[in-house]
């Protein structure tokens, strides 16, 4: 009850300070994602000690990860909805940085599987709580942009993550250990990203929580009930529902292709994993960035003009815009072609998720906005970091049934995810449009 209070009764006015939550939570989610994609660097060294294929490390790095994370998503939500948020984001920080550290002491698949549901069930409680205090500091396309740049910070993560693991992956030596024996490089690379998470979450902790904003009376302080979430997303299917799709299906064009590429340009074009660090998370780490950035810009332009279903705009530009660069980059014959292709597709395919998290929020009553993120949370990874992996695995593994061919795995992920996704965005916009005015007359009554 005393987390209830605490979360209805502080506001903070500073604008400074606002900016400040938005700097630690961007410091959690490239934590976060660190922790999450560090073992995409690591393909070969797993399989060789876990003595698992293509396949079984897909598991690893997505179904594992996105089972729970997405399934524990949706209480997690219910939880934002009611409870301190600041204290369920401190939590879950701390519990996947320790599994995180776990998985460099896994000894088997099964073992590896449990710690990454591990780090799964701990990520679950960061951003369903980040967009709902997002949305209480700020609004309009302030909103946007806050959200685009915490949202940015994925590719600040997935970029230090690949930067970060091939150059510990070279330099840290095998370590011995009492009781457990020898631990190679990169194990002791998950113990090292693991722990500094646990700072991370004494600063989130400290946070101020937010009154929470668009509750009109103490009976909207209760978060809604699973039917009642539910029942409102079936009601707004055109527009919510839609969303979440069209969205889904974009997360699985770029989890697909994050997941592979370093692997690819080790198998396909010999480069070694500190090659790939330099050239491949360097560029991750700036055209994502970058893209996303960008993107929240031109959605904030967009809604400045009048267009009120810029949010979703932007997404449909952006499976237009990263489509050719996704299908041609992993089948050039040229590393370095393939790399400048791969610029333009990092750039176009991380421009639409600041807008994205912005149009959920906008649209979603405040007694429903863990929960609904968390829903929308819920596809985007179990068809992304799922799916999106485990397709090119199967199709590398018996399609082509050689290794080599994960470029042209990837080619077909992007090239049939892309439009599909472009289409059910474009199909939303209208219906957005209505339940954007909807909630806003909902507001103004009130």
């Amino acid at each position: 009850m005393g987390d209830k209070m605490q979360a209805t009764t502080i506001k903070p006015s500073d604008s400074i300070y606002r900016w400040y939550v938005v700097g630690v939570l961007i410091v959690a989610y490239i934590f976060s994602y660190i922790d999450r994609t560090i073992l995409t660097l690591l393909v070969d060294p797993i399989r060789k000690s876990l003595d698992i294929g293509d396949v079984g490390f897909s598991l690893l790095h997505g179904l594992a990860f996105a089972i729970f994370y997405t399934f524990l998503g949706l209480p997690i939500g219910r939880l934002v909805d009611q409870r301190k948020r600041t204290n369920i984001i401190a939590i879950g920080v701390a519990l996947w940085s320790v599994m995180t550290s776990l998985c460099g002491f896994a000894r088997s698949f099964g073992q590896m599987f449990l710690a990454r549901v591990g780090v799964g069930v701990g990520e679950a409680a960061l951003s369903p709580a980040a967009y709902s205090i997002l949305s209480d500091y700020f609004s309009g396309k302030d909103l946007v942009r806050a959200l685009s740049l915490y949202t940015g910070s994925i590719y600040v993560g997935a970029g230090l993550a690949t930067i970060a693991g091939g150059a510990l992956i070279a330099f840290v030596p095998a370590v011995e250990i009492a009781v457990f024996g020898t631990m190679e490089p990169w194990r002791v690379v998950f113990v090292m990203v693991g722990v500094p998470g646990l700072l991370i979450a004494y600063l989130v902790a400290r946070l101020r929580e937010p009154t929470r904003t668009g509750r009109s009376s103490s009976a909207d302080t209760a978060a809604a009930s699973f039917a009642t979430v539910f029942r409102y997303i079936a009601e707004k299917r055109g527009s919510l529902g839609l969303l979440i799709i069209g969205y889904s299906i974009a997360s699985t064009v770029w989890n697909g292709v994050i997941a592979w590429i370093p692997t690819y340009f080790i198998r396909a074009h010999g480069w070694t994993p500190t090659e790939v660090a330099v050239r491949y998370g360097v560029a991750l780490l700036t055209f994502g960035t970058i893209g996303i950035i960008f993107g929240g810009w031109i959605a904030g332009r967009m809604r400045e003009r009048g267009h009120l279903d810029a949010n979703i705009r932007i997404g449909v530009l952006s499976a237009a815009c990263a489509l050719p660069f996704g299908v041609l980059a992993p089948l050039m014959t040229s590393g370095g072609a393939s790399l400048v292709l791969l610029c333009g597709f990092l750039f176009c395919a991380a421009m639409p998720y600041g807008g994205a998290a912005a149009a959920l929020q906008e649209i979603t009553p405040n007694e429903m906005r863990g929960q609904i993120s968390a829903v929308y949370l819920f596809g985007l990874n179990l068809a992304g970091i799922g799916l999106g992996p485990t397709l090119v695995a199967l199709l590398t593994t018996h399609l082509f049934g050689q290794d080599i061919a994960v470029g042209r795995s990837i080619a077909i992920v992007v090239g049939v995810a892309a439009p599909l996704s472009a289409a059910v965005l474009f199909s939303c916009r209208t219906a957005y449009v209505r339940a954007l005015k909807e909630r806003a007359g909902s507001l103004l009554a009130t």
